[in-house]
């Protein structure tokens, strides 16, 4: 008796092509919070400068879905880890963990995350109470509301419906402080986490590859091209020092890295640093802290579900709070004065004392970036392996093999002092004869 088994869903996407989806995977997307995602923009305010880049958080995070297939598929395609029965856990809840990692995010991507509650409020009871007991008071984070909406709304519902873990396995692979005790991720006496979770958040994961990609596309922007399928093809599963099977990279596609690391560094200092959406940016922050705001981004769940750049827009538009209105009507303050230097090198305070003894509305943002992200506690490092024909292969960290590490170890800041339109002329000249 012939089995009609469904044959898998697939969405077309300008930047991978035809993304495959298998029912399992489309119960949930379809949900409420995952679709919230494509009210939100995934640049932010960086459509204003960059007028194509109206792309959402919701075709990103499909497209790290994508990706996140093919980097496992990549990585364990040959004997060893993981074990045959195992496999299809392991690929399923890596790929949700790809397309819920940003499910969290506010309003305008990371432009309103100031505005979020202290993680006391919001209460995250997934997290291993030690890991988070310093920041408990700290503003909570984006990567907070998704491990709240996976673990604690009705998404956690579906996923343990239509999978063989629970939501809280997906969780884990977003956020390390995730505690999970079960041993589902332990394989033949290794710990498959660390390898997993890599591929979610690292300096080689899936999120950055997808996103370069594809804000270089709707940007217009051409830093973001990287060879991102020579970069999958190499990588490997290397079971480190302490059990833990971790992300490697050949080393024939170390000038690949490296092409992706530049990348990535420049993409932030010409696309998400850009004056114009910085601007925006630092008008938001004002509207917000002023003392009439009533717009306030929610600790309940279910109210968070409804907030999206349409409901930050709406109030905007309604507001007489001078900010809200310079949003709304394309009034953002021009640059007086820009320095570029390493973090914690850019000092603006002279020109904004001389500024502000003049009367003038002066607005203070500096932006930094670095080229290698800030490896999260107990994370397992990347590294490179040489498969060298005549050699025995050797494995070292891939800071060692990668010449961008020390060229670009010291973070960028890039400071900037604001005034409105009318201003910018006598700030400039303020500033040309101190």
């Amino acid at each position: 008796m012939l089995v009609h088994v469904p044959p898998p869903l697939e969405i077309r996407d300008p930047v991978h092509g035809a993304i495959a989806v298998d029912r399992q995977e489309a119960a949930v997307i379809d949900h409420s919070f995952v679709q919230r995602l494509r009210g939100i923009r995934q640049l932010g305010f960086s459509h204003l400068p960059f007028p194509g880049a109206t792309h959402s958080r919701y075709a990103h995070s499909l497209g790290a879905m994508h990706l996140a297939g093919r980097a496992f598929d990549a990585c364990f395609r040959g004997d060893g880890f993981p074990s045959p029965d195992r496999r299809a856990a392991f690929r399923h809840c890596v790929r949700l963990a790809a397309l819920c990692h940003d499910l969290g995010h506010a309003p305008y991507s990371h432009a309103a995350e100031f505005a979020m509650p202290i993680l006391r409020d919001l209460g995250v009871a997934a997290y291993a109470p030690a890991a988070i007991a310093h920041r408990l008071d700290a503003l909570a984070t984006h990567e907070d509301y998704t491990v709240a909406i996976l673990t604690e709304s009705t998404l956690s519902e579906t996923i343990q419906a239509h999978f063989d873990f629970g939501p809280k396995h997906v969780a884990a692979l977003v956020s390390h402080e995730v505690e999970v005790e079960d041993g589902f991720f332990m394989d033949q006496g290794v710990d498959m986490r660390g390898a997993l979770s890599q591929l979610i958040s690292s300096d080689l994961d899936v999120d950055r590859l997808d996103y370069l990609m594809r804000d270089s596309h709707y940007t217009g922007a051409r830093y973001g091209e990287i060879d991102v399928h020579w970069l999958l093809s190499h990588l490997n599963p290397h079971v480190d020092g302490e059990g833990r099977v971790c992300l490697a990279l050949d080393r024939r596609a170390i000038y690949a890295f490296d092409d992706y690391m530049v990348a990535r560094f420049h993409m932030f200092v010409m696309v998400y640093f850009h004056q114009k959406s910085i601007a925006y940016e630092g008008l938001l922050k004002r509207a917000m802290q002023h003392p009439d705001c009533d717009y306030h981004l929610p600790a309940d769940l279910e109210a968070y579900r409804h907030c999206d750049d349409t409901h930050l827009e709406s109030w905007l538009r309604t507001s007489a709070i001078p900010a809200a209105r310079a949003i709304v009507e394309h009034r953002p303050p021009k640059v007086a004065l820009e320095i570029h230097g390493p973090a914690g090198g850019v000092d603006l305070s002279e020109g904004k004392g001389l500024l502000g003894a003049a009367g003038l509305d002066v607005m203070e943002i500096s932006a930094t970036g670095g080229l290698v992200g800030k490896a999260k506690a107990g994370a397992p490092d990347i590294h490179i392996i040489d498969h060298t024909p005549g050699r025995s292969p050797t494995v070292e960290l891939i800071g060692e093999s990668s010449r961008v590490y020390s060229r670009f170890e010291d973070a960028c800041c890039i400071g900037r002092l604001y005034v409105p339109r009318a201003e910018l002329d006598e700030a400039r000249r303020l500033l040309e004869s101190a």
